[in-house]
């Protein structure tokens, strides 16, 4: 079994918004995420907020320590639960290929130049404890080395959104492709 989880505890601090709650095409950008990852996914968990459209967990070790708290709250999770690997996502996500979690496999691996979209095994979260009780650098490129995670380039590249700029492109672009 996989766990889904929407990386989601950011502070929107360049979107100048919570950008979770931004909308495309008329629905949220964290409700795109829970769905995108439920199409794969046996349970999906939103990690780093209070209220979401699927079950929410707290960053681990505490919040403000970026998407690896984020990871590892889920990793503990899927450990706990006895899942065979997370699937991870970032709040703002787009444009995923549409067999991510076979071009992943196995884990750990991640997705081009965003480490935030991986498959990681549960037993990895003492990995990321470590990085994240020390004092250094938290980022998940660290972790991802840290545990041997292959980079799969993949001919679908997703967007991220952190500028109100980035999501009316975006939009742009979901328009094109319908026209």
């Amino acid at each position: 079994m996989i766990l889904g989880v929407v990386l989601a505890g950011g502070q929107s601090s360049r979107f100048g918004s919570d950008k979770a709650l931004a909308e495309l095409r008329g629905r949220t950008l964290i409700a795109r995420a829970v769905d995108t990852l439920a199409g794969w996914c046996e349970h999906v968990v939103v990690v780093g907020r209070e209220t979401a459209p699927a079950p929410t967990l707290p960053d681990w070790p505490r919040p403000g320590m970026g998407p690896l708290a984020g990871l590892t709250a889920a990793l503990h999770f899927a450990r706990d639960e006895d899942y065979e690997a997370v699937l991870s996502i970032g709040v703002d996500t787009l444009g995923l290929p549409d067999d991510l979690p076979r071009v992943l496999e196995p884990a750990p691996a991640f997705l081009g130049d965003c480490p935030i979209v991986g498959l990681w095994p549960p037993g990895a979260a003492e990995a990321a404890e470590a990085i994240l009780t020390r004092p250094g650098s938290h980022a998940m490129r660290v972790f991802a080395k840290a545990i041997g995670a292959r980079r799969i380039e993949s001919a679908r590249v997703s967007a991220n959104v952190n500028t109100p700029a980035d999501l009316v492109a975006l939009e742009q672009l979901f328009d094109q492709r319908l026209a």
